[in-house]
């Protein structure tokens, strides 16, 4: 009782261990039986070949016990022709073992035939199915490779969800964070760089007019230019008492 119940504890947990291998990578145990099927698939057909050569060796006893059977025949019938039926009688019974001989042979050579064309078509059979399992092997590990890339592609495609919830719609605020923060920086210095332009400004400017100027100056003094001359406003002439008369009359 004890030794059965232990034996049944042990043969659960080679069949839980069977099955995680099973589970595991079916693909590979599908090959695994696919090429043990092969392995027997192939002593089957060295065992076929030796009970072809059985098949082979019966049927040459066949022919040969046709050929002695034929020529017993006619040794008796010479003999009889002879007068010699003495030795004829002989051949005769020698002719009778012959042909049970001959029948036997043929009853196993027909035997033996048929027996080695029902395990030829077995064996045909076994080898078109092999042929069928290996065409599924490929095909169930391409939709099993392409269904585990499927469902990677899922887990990415959620994975790469930029969602301000995910880490990647995080990782996306903080690098927008960073870049707006490097345009304030360039937008701060841009017009921080604006500052004294102006003053700049004014002093070319200035220099710019004294350059005129001193060139002005120096056309004059090598008298390649007149100088200028400032006009004079006329002064507002004072009348006196009797000019002022002879002017209002």
């Amino acid at each position: 009782m004890i030794f059965g119940k232990m034996f049944g504890a042990l043969r659960a947990q080679l069949n839980k261990l069977a099955n995680f291998f099973w589970e595991a990578d079916p693909i590979a145990q599908m090959q695994y039986e696919y090429d043990v099927a092969v392995e027997q698939l192939k002593e089957g057909r060295v065992g076929l070949e030796q009970y072809r050569g059985l098949v082979e060796r019966v049927n040459r006893q066949v022919k040969e016990g046709e050929a002695h059977q034929a020529k017993l025949e006619a040794q008796a019938k010479a003999y009889l022709k002879a007068g010699d039926r003495e030795t004829a009688a002989k051949f005769a019974l020698e002719l009778q073992k012959a042909k049970t001989q001959l029948e036997q042979n043929r009853q196993q050579l027909q035997m033996h035939e048929q027996a080695y064309q029902n395990n030829l078509k077995k064996i045909q059979h076994a080898n078109k199915k092999l042929g069928e399992v290996k065409s599924k092997i490929q095909q169930y590990d391409a939709e099993l490779k392409m269904s585990e890339a499927e469902a990677e592609v899922a887990k990415l495609s959620q994975s790469f969800d930029l969602n301000v919830t995910t880490d990647f719609g995080q990782l996306e605020q903080v690098i927008q964070g960073k870049i707006d923060a490097n345009r304030g920086k360039a937008r701060v210095a841009s017009d921080l760089s604006q500052q004294g332009i102006a003053d700049i400004d004014a002093e070319e400017r200035m220099e710019k007019s004294m350059a005129e100027d001193a060139l002005k100056d120096l056309e004059v003094s090598l008298g390649m230019r007149a100088p200028e001359v400032t006009p004079v406003a006329e002064a507002t002439k004072d009348l006196g008492p009797a000019e002022r008369a002879k002017a209002t009359e």
